[in-house]
C-alpha cells in the first residue's frame, strides 16, 4: 500500500487500501482469520507499482495482480481455499 510523493505510478493510487480493506472483510465473513489461519495485512513497496497493485500470497510466495474486489474474490476463493493458483491473475 506504497504511496509515493514523487509522482510515479503506486499501488495507493490504484486502489490497494480499498481492496486490501476489501480482502480483510472478506476473510472475517468466510471465518478464515485468527491464530494460525489467513491474515491479511499490509505492505510497503514491493517495487513493483508499475504493473499495479500487487498481492502476495505467503508460505508459497505467489504473485498476483488484480483490477478489482472481484479478482480479489477469486484469489481468495481459488487459492486461498481451493487450493489452486489464478493463473490470469499471477505475475
Amino acid at each position: 500500500m506504497n504511496q509515493r510523493d514523487d509522482g510515479r505510478p503506486c499501488c495507493m493510487d490504484k486502489g490497494a487500501q480499498a481492496a486490501q480493506q476489501h480482502a480483510k472483510r472478506r476473510i472475517k465473513q468466510l471465518d478464515l482469520n485468527g491464530k494460525g489461519k489467513i491474515r491479511i495485512n499490509q505492505a510497503g513497496c514491493l517495487d513493483r507499482c508499475d504493473e499495479g497493485p500487487v498481492l502476495v500470497v505467503y508460505p508459497e510466495g505467489i504473485w498476483y495482480t488484480y483490477v478489482d474486489t472481484e479478482d480479489i474474490d477469486e484469489i481468495i476463493d481459488t487459492h486461498l481455499v481451493g487450493g489452486k493458483v489464478v493463473e490470469r491473475l499471477k505475475i
